[in-house]
């Protein structure tokens, strides 16, 4: 993925994409342990959860896609979370939505 995918980066996220062979898109998200707290990771893994959750369908079928927030996404108000993720995805994706 890191190697051979696309790489889009903002200030609240970087996002790796690469195409896969699957008819559905893949999300993780991986967050470093130096970011902070476990109660603080797991937050911020659940506001990217939700994110995908409601912007899946957008997003063009058939790609692997791997979500890493920065730091700044702690302090960043959950709608501008949204724009930018969403942002991203699309970029990377080609989705015309």
């Amino acid at each position: 993925m890191y190697r051979n995918g696309k790489r889009h980066a903002g200030t609240a996220f970087v996002v790796f994409c690469r195409r896969a062979s699957l008819d559905v898109t893949r999300f993780g998200t991986s967050v470093r342990r130096e970011w902070g707290t476990a109660v603080q990771r797991n937050r911020i893994r659940r506001q990217v959860r939700e994110i995908v959750r409601l912007h899946q369908r957008e997003i063009a079928a058939g790609w692997d896609i791997v979500i890493q927030p920065r730091r700044r996404a702690a302090q960043a108000p959950f709608a501008l979370l949204e724009q930018e993720l969403v942002g991203h995805m699309r970029f990377l994706t080609g989705s015309a939505n």
